[in-house]
């Protein structure tokens, strides 16, 4: 059975095609545009509306002048009765490099992020480079106060309306491409040459979905911290919260299960047992995957009563619970496992899991409060309706069952006809292949955090190795991982954080180059960074399996390691 596909869909379309058509060995020219004309220019394009144009001076921070655009496509009503759109931004440098960058977001989406191509692991965006980006809210707005008695869920209430649930998982980014290219045609007089989208976390999540289900499209993508079972580690949170909870059954309260130091001293264990497994004592652990057959958070269990020393026996059993990832009772794994690493007793890390220092969440972590209201409001279907204040989210975590429950972000009704599943994965997910663009000749790169509290490093590289394997010889000439020591959720953490994934991609992409080892650097930005490193310290980020081995030499340089098998 066919679905119909909206007229305002089909006409842009029909636009991007006759664009992209250009992007052979004859490129489709015009007369340019200028900033001020274009929103009358592209006043044919049905169903989307240009509300603002201006031209931007350059700063002294390193932001180029450009064509700052504005505005909305598919602007309509909900089933909720609210008014939905796709609202976008996007940026056109002066000095164009020919190039188009499609920035996908993190989170729930909901807003429109500054369309300057930034990710937090690069030192220069996007639109510094000369490309032309477009950012977007995904087709909903997260303070929309039509949704404002949701409490805190009222980022996530558009989880109800099912056409915003497919526009945030993979439509609103279908509109947006064919936007982008009528703006650069009308603008530059001239297709780009080359299309590249980047993102880190459910931007990262995007780029996967785009690389199978756009994949005509993109020349490169980059995809850092992949929420690419996002449904699934929604389900961990409940798991976590679940797991917690157990640590003092007399007062469950997460906040408490694990204190600061105790976190410190499990890092610290990571670090005593696993740091010189590469050859250098150096407070970064390289290679993760031997690390957790020699790492036994067992050995940090108290004899008695509890000390700063050590862990309940409690705390244990909850650590080791959370970390094997959530199941149902007949033992059928529901997520993924995760790896234990230096990056535990950050900050971050803390923030997501255990707790916050966020007084309208009750100072409860994010994933009790945010990612409570996704997986209650967008990831199961029928929508549960939770009452949004920190308490309720809570509750519906702690009595989320996952037997019952968790089969719900695979569920489907005649309202919301795909699955969460369905519309926030990759269709592939379970067996990739990327055929279709690897035919084509796309190049793509992952990161991950090897200390991510958010999505599983474990489930990224286990979607990787099954590509691998799926591609044969061809993987290599197609695709990277790179798993980035101590790093947090997309940066941050007690790591080498900066390093030019984009670069390498572009190089690849257009000069045939393929990457080897990525020199990363301490970002000025990381507070979490040891005091005892060297601010001019630099590490290889190898490419997934290799790991990076200390050779001899200066331990704060990345000349002095070299990656090799595991």
């Amino acid at each position: 059975m066919h679905k119909k596909i909206p007229a305002a869909r089909i006409t842009l379309t029909l636009i991007a095609v006759a664009t992209l058509s250009a992007c052979g060995t004859t490129a489709m020219r015009s007369t340019p545009v200028a900033c001020a004309e274009l929103p009358a220019a592209l006043a044919s394009l049905k169903n989307v509306r240009v509300t603002a144009s201006k031209d931007v001076a350059a700063d002294d921070k390193g932001t180029p002048a450009h064509c700052q655009v504005t505005g909305v496509a598919h602007e309509r009503t909900g089933v909720d009765g609210n008014a939905y759109a796709i609202a976008f931004e996007m940026r056109l440098p002066q000095a164009w490099n020919k190039g188009f960058l499609h920035q996908v977001n993190g989170g729930n989406d909901g807003k429109v992020v500054p369309a300057t191509g930034a990710l937090g692991v690069l030192a220069v965006n996007g639109l510094q480079r000369g490309f032309a980006v477009i950012s977007s809210d995904s087709g909903h707005a997260e303070a929309d106060p039509a949704n404002k008695h949701f409490g805190l869920a009222q980022g996530n209430a558009f989880g109800i309306d099912p056409q915003a649930r497919r526009d945030y998982g993979y439509t609103a980014n279908d509109t947006l491409f064919t936007v982008a290219q009528s703006l650069i045609q009308r603008h530059y007089g001239q297709p780009p040459a080359r299309n590249y989208m980047a993102g880190c976390s459910n931007g990262g999540r995007h780029a996967l979905v785009a690389a199978t289900r756009y994949a005509d499209r993109y020349d490169g993508i980059l995809a850092g911290a992949p929420g690419l079972n996002l449904p699934k580690a929604a389900v961990q949170h409940a798991w976590d919260v679940q797991s917690w909870q157990m640590v003092h059954p007399a007062d469950p309260d997460i906040r408490k299960a694990f204190s600061p130091d105790d976190m410190k001293l499990v890092a610290a264990k990571v670090l005593q047992q696993c740091d010189a497994l590469d050859g250098a004592a150096d407070g970064l652990v390289n290679d993760l995957g031997r690390c957790q057959s020699v790492f036994k958070l067992a050995d940090l269990q108290c004899a008695g009563d509890k000390t700063a020393q050590c862990l309940s026996a409690t705390q244990v059993t909850a650590l080791d619970r959370a970390f094997a990832g959530p199941r149902n009772s007949k033992g059928e794994a529901l997520y993924s496992d995760w790896s234990f690493d230096a990056g535990m007793g950050a900050g971050n890390w803390r923030f997501w899991k255990l707790e916050s220092q966020i007084p309208p969440w009750d100072k409860l972590p994010l994933i009790a409060t945010m990612g409570a209201g996704s997986l209650s409001y967008v990831f199961t279907t029928p929508p549960t309706m939770t009452n949004g204040t920190p308490a309720a989210l809570l509750n519906f975590l702690t009595k989320f069952n996952f037997d019952t429950d968790a089969p719900r972000i695979f569920a489907r009704n005649d309202l919301h006809t795909e699955s969460a599943m369905q519309f926030m994965t990759p269709p592939d997910v379970d067996d990739p292949k990327l055929s279709a663009f690897r035919q084509r000749g796309g190049k793509l790169i992952v990161y991950h955090g090897n200390s991510d509290a958010v999505f599983s490093v474990n489930d990224t590289q286990r979607w990787f190795g099954q590509l691998q394997t799926n591609a044969g010889a061809d993987g290599a000439a197609f695709s990277r991982l790179y798993s980035v020591p101590g790093m947090a959720h997309c940066s941050g953490g007690p790591a080498t954080d900066q390093f030019d994934a984009l670069g390498a991609l572009v190089d690849w992409v257009e000069k045939g180059q393929a990457p080897q080892a990525l020199t990363a650097s301490l970002n000025p930005a990381n507070k979490e960074v040891p005091a005892n490193w060297s601010a001019s310290r630099t590490r290889p980020l190898c490419a997934w399996p290799q790991v990076a081995r200390y050779q001899g030499g200066d331990l704060e340089s990345a000349s002095s390691f070299r990656c090799v098998a595991p």
